[in-house]
């Protein structure tokens, strides 16, 4: 597990579409998740503990984003062979598990976590209502891998925020994670 972060926002760039299969056994595009308000891409995986950190917290913004017109959708782009805990079916496990209310898509050959340039779990991509991004923050303040309940969810204040005004905060704290597992 090596520790990275995200690098600041690049503030207007488009969202690259894509087609994946969902653990409902459903090919989902960008279009298909795109929102009225904004549209939330995560890249997260099984078996992190940044991701397992938080998970429940990105279960219940994206519950409150999208009934603000923003729609979420979870992209898991890890090496499968070397890390077995990120297979197809440990994802459908474990989106019933946190009980995902957004689809949770395989990246197979990693060609989409390379075009949108992710490089941890989780990395999330905020785009507004034209899929300008916006936000390429972290989620909230954590501690020893614990999400610091107390604290605000940045994620879910940023994308408030470019859902009424199409624009992110101009002040971003980037994410921070186990970094996407390449294929060798």
């Amino acid at each position: 597990m090596t520790l990275t972060k995200t690098p600041i926002c690049n503030f207007g760039e488009k969202a690259k579409n894509f087609s994946l299969m969902s653990t409902e056994n459903k090919k989902i595009s960008l279009n298909d998740i795109s929102g009225n308000n904004g549209t939330l891409i995560m890249f997260i995986c099984n078996h992190c503990p940044y991701v397992k950190a938080v998970i429940n917290d990105i279960v219940n913004d994206c519950k409150i984003l999208l009934k603000e017109g923003i729609k979420s959708v979870a992209i898991m782009s890890n090496d499968t062979v070397n890390y077995p805990e990120d297979s197809f079916d440990n994802m459908i496990k474990f989106s019933k598990e946190h009980n995902f209310i957004f689809p949770y898509l395989i990246d197979k050959d990693q060609s989409v976590a390379k075009n949108y340039e992710a490089v941890c779990t989780p990395d999330f991509f905020g785009y507004n209502n034209n899929l300008e991004l916006q936000y390429r923050g972290r989620i909230r303040d954590t501690k020893n891998n614990k999400s610091k309940k107390n604290s605000e969810s940045e994620l879910l204040s940023a994308m408030r925020l470019i859902g009424r005004s199409g624009k992110g905060p101009k002040d971003q704290i980037p994410s921070m994670g186990c970094n996407i597992k390449w294929f060798k």
